[in-house]
């Protein structure tokens, strides 16, 4: 959990941190994240008469965590529904009435869905532009998006519409906006180091439109880098932007000495090797790491599931394995130079 550290509150320059989730697996490195949230203000514009309301909705995606499952090339609800607006935009007379599309910071956007308004003469052409639009889509993510949908439904009228050119620098934005892995790591092979997430787009009270982004390295410069590209876009654009207070990542070191000793005195124990890994998600070492810089770290633990849920549970058989395999670490530790 989070905990506050005071300076020279520690003595000790190697760290065991006893908290990873699958025993035989050694973790030397974590994510650090960011979030950066921007803000359009828009003004409210009256539809004209003689046109058609419909719904566009994007459904069926996989979404999954923005740390865990950002390499595996899933598609973004925000992204697919905004490529779609941004072509019709371009060829229609559209009005932009409502869009909402995704939900929490750290998962990728499952859903989304926009409320446009566009001349009765136009509606059966929208329709055929969104069969072709689909089918393209569909194609290209047909291994990893089975079940995506496009769905158009006519709507009630809405009284009032966003103004074209708040409408078209959102959707110029989102679309320029980076999303998913930016850079892999150079120490650990298939680990991703840098990516970011286009979490959620909504409409918030008093002419609010407010995009929720992450941001996720295990290098602190390199989180910065890209939380400042992402707020590039968005000033461009002609949003507000915020950032969150974020967390450190912690940098993988395969030239760790504890992580030898841990390596060996598993290998020694149980003739196996370790797995030596790195995660894209957040552990608290990296919290350490911030605070005492010269840290030498390795995190590993029991097998446990469903963590954070009423399910959680812990295998037992492996923590005799994790209790020997600690106290056979204790013994061997690099004596201070």
């Amino acid at each position: 959990g989070a905990f506050a550290l005071k300076e020279g509150f520690m003595s000790g320059d190697i760290l065991l941190n006893l908290d990873s989730e699958d025993e035989g697996e050694l973790f030397i490195g974590c994510a650090g994240g960011i979030d950066s949230v921007a803000e359009f203000t828009y003004k409210e514009v009256d539809v004209p008469a003689g046109y058609f309301f419909c719904k566009v909705q994007v459904k069926g995606l996989k979404g999954g965590h923005s740390g865990g499952d950002i390499h595996l090339g899933r598609g973004n609800a925000n992204k697919l529904l905004n490529r779609f607006l941004s072509a019709a935009f371009g060829k229609y007379d559209l009005y932009l009435c409502e869009i909402d599309g995704g939900n929490l910071r750290n998962a990728i956007a499952r859903e989304a869905h926009a409320v446009i308004a566009l001349p009765d003469t136009d509606k059966h052409a929208l329709r055929a532009d969104l069969n072709v639009f689909a089918a393209e889509v569909q194609a290209e993510l047909a291994v990893v998006e089975p079940d995506l949908q496009f769905i158009l439904e006519s709507e009630h009228p809405h009284s009032k519409a966003i103004d074209k050119d708040t409408a078209k620098r959102l959707l110029q934005t989102i679309y320029a906006v980076p999303h998913g892995v930016f850079a892999m790591s150079q120490d650990i092979p298939g680990l991703v180091e840098t990516s970011t997430n286009l979490a959620s787009v909504k409409m918030k009270p008093n002419h609010i439109i407010r995009i929720e982004t992450s941001q996720r390295s295990s290098t602190a410069s390199s989180k910065q880098d890209i939380a400042n590209m992402v707020r590039t876009v968005f000033e461009m654009g002609g949003a507000s932007v915020s950032f969150g207070d974020g967390y450190p990542g912690w940098k993988p070191n395969p030239h760790s000495e504890i992580l030898e000793v841990a390596a060996d005195s598993y290998k020694r124990l149980f003739g196996v090797d370790a797995k030596v890994k790195a995660i894209h998600a957040g552990l608290e070492c990296g919290l350490f790491l911030d605070k005492y810089p010269t840290l030498d770290m390795v995190s590993f633990g029991p097998t446990l599931q469903g963590v954070h849920s009423p399910d959680e549970r812990m295998l037992i058989p492996t923590v005799d394995k994790f209790w020997r395999h600690l106290l056979d670490i204790l013994k061997h530790v690099p004596v201070k130079k």
